[in-house]
This record gives structure tokens, C-alpha cells and sequence, in this order.
């Protein structure tokens, strides 16, 4: 499995299955965060997982890969109430992710932005 596959089976896992024994099989002893509101390892996304809203969604968008440098845009509904698009960074590192970035904004929708361009891929 390359480094692309990896991350797009472990996001999916997380956000979309909910599967909180996707964080063993995907994710590195000593994993790294760089989100300000999140601290290192995977003990605080394991207990985010279960509080989030049942009509909480993640859909992956684009998704590239730079080496051991996976990037995937993705589309986070109900996230703390609000449709966020964002960029998720990942470090891969013997098949296993090591480090996480992240960049998010609030969705504008393509009717409401000053260009009529959506967000995200339709």
C-alpha cells in the first residue's frame, strides 16, 4: 500500500467509519499534532470520535502525495456546528502516519462567495 492509500484508509476509518481501532492499525507510536487545539497522540481523537453528532460527516476531495508528505481537502460537516473545508497534512513514516497539519476554514458556499466559485470539489 503507497502512502496515498495508507491515509485516504485511515481518514476514512476515522471520520467516515468511526473506527476507533483504526488509530493502531494507521497511525505510529509517538504520533505528532500540529492542530493548537489537539495535543499529541491519539488518546484525545479516540475520545473525540464517539461526541461527535450523529449527522457529523467527512467527505475526502482531492488528495496528493509529495514523498512521505500525504495532503488530502476534504469537506467536514457538522464540524462544532459549522460545514468546514480543510487541508490535512500528514507525515508517513514505515507505513504508519507519524505527524498531522492541518488548515481549516468555514464553508462559503459558491452563491455567497464574490467569485461564484464553491469551496470544494462538486
Amino acid at each position: 500500500m503507497d502512502n496515498k492509500e495508507l491515509v485516504l484508509k485511515a481518514i476514512t476509518a476515522v471520520f467516515i467509519d468511526r473506527d476507533i481501532t483504526a488509530f493502531e492499525k494507521y497511525f505510529g507510536d509517538h504520533y505528532i499534532q500540529h492542530n493548537p487545539a489537539i495535543p499529541n497522540g491519539t488518546d484525545a481523537l479516540k475520545q473525540l470520535l464517539p461526541l461527535l453528532p450523529a449527522d457529523f460527516g467527512y467527505e475526502p476531495g482531492v488528495i496528493t502525495e509529495n514523498g512521505n508528505i500525504v495532503m488530502i481537502h476534504g469537506r467536514y460537516t457538522n464540524w462544532n456546528g459549522k460545514n468546514m473545508i480543510g487541508v490535512d497534512i500528514f507525515r508517513v513514516e514505515n507505513g504508519k502516519i507519524r505527524e498531522h497539519w492541518d488548515v481549516l476554514q468555514e464553508e462559503v458556499t459558491a452563491e455567497n462567495s464574490a467569485n461564484g466559485n464553491s469551496m470544494f470539489p462538486i
